[in-house]
């Protein structure tokens, strides 16, 4: 589980993040939402470590974040994955290299034990013989999924994903969805997603915060999102004819 108290975080006069309590639970996809500039952003990368809070603390389990050695620090960084907006592959690895690329920098495996590990990562991602193809070579989906390869081949106690369906059509967007949901279940990761999709929310949200203008102003499930009677969430949540006739059809 992550935890985060009290985070607050300012730019200078701007307050982004205005005391932010939520759990992360462990073996659920946690779904971030939020308009653009609500703050979720922010709070990601605060709880990664790349902003350091103004106020609050962020708890790995039993350990504060901002208390953590450097050592301590750096194995945390090998205990996490993290799926990113575009991607970020390597044009000059194959897929194979891609996914293997952190267990040469982090790994004590021997050659055979990689090899091992990205055939088995490569199977359950769905990339049966893609091993040898370039990210050029390959669709948007199929690089989403070496990005998730690469995210889980260190078999990581924790999985972030920046709007991982960005640019990516319906229908490969609900596969993705469905890897990353199966495999935080399947592996019992604490998984952090941010996003904006509705889609998404509605698929894979185990647990769902809404943000709004730096404030933590609802949480629940999936199912909860579609019969919440919070104005924030409505607004956001059925802006569109879809989500309205899907609200009213579930309130029946």
């Amino acid at each position: 589980m992550i935890q985060a108290k009290g985070i607050e975080k300012s730019f200078g006069e701007n307050q982004v993040l205005k005391g932010i309590n939520v759990d992360f639970i462990q073996g659920q996809t946690n779904l971030i939402i939020g308009r653009s500039g609500s703050g979720k952003t922010v709070l990601l990368k605060i709880i990664l470590g790349l902003f350091e809070p103004d106020q609050g603390t962020i708890h790995y389990g039993d350990e504060v974040l901002g208390e953590m050695a450097k050592v301590r620090r750096k194995t945390l960084r090998q205990e996490i994955g993290m799926v990113f907006q575009g991607g970020a592959l390597f044009d000059s690895m194959t897929v194979a290299e891609n996914i293997r690329f952190p267990l040469e920098m982090f790994a004590a495996m021997t050659e055979h034990e990689k090899d091992e590990r990205v055939n088995f990562v490569m199977d359950r991602v769905r990339l049966e013989g893609a091993a040898d193809k370039f990210p050029s070579e390959i669709s948007g989906g199929m690089q989403k999924r070496v990005a998730i390869g690469r995210a889980i081949s260190m078999n990581p106690k924790y999985l972030f994903c920046d709007e991982p369906n960005s640019g990516l059509d319906p229908e490969t967007a609900i596969v993705i969805d469905q890897l990353i949901q199966e495999l935080t279940h399947e592996f019992n990761m604490t998984t952090i997603v941010n996003t904006h999709d509705m889609n998404s929310v509605l698929e894979i949200g185990d647990h769902v915060i809404f943000v709004k203008e730096g404030h933590k102003v609802w949480e629940g499930t999936n199912s909860e999102v579609l019969g919440s009677t919070n104005a924030d969430v409505e607004e956001y949540v059925f802006k569109s004819k879809l989500f309205k006739q899907v609200r009213q059809a579930f309130r029946k």
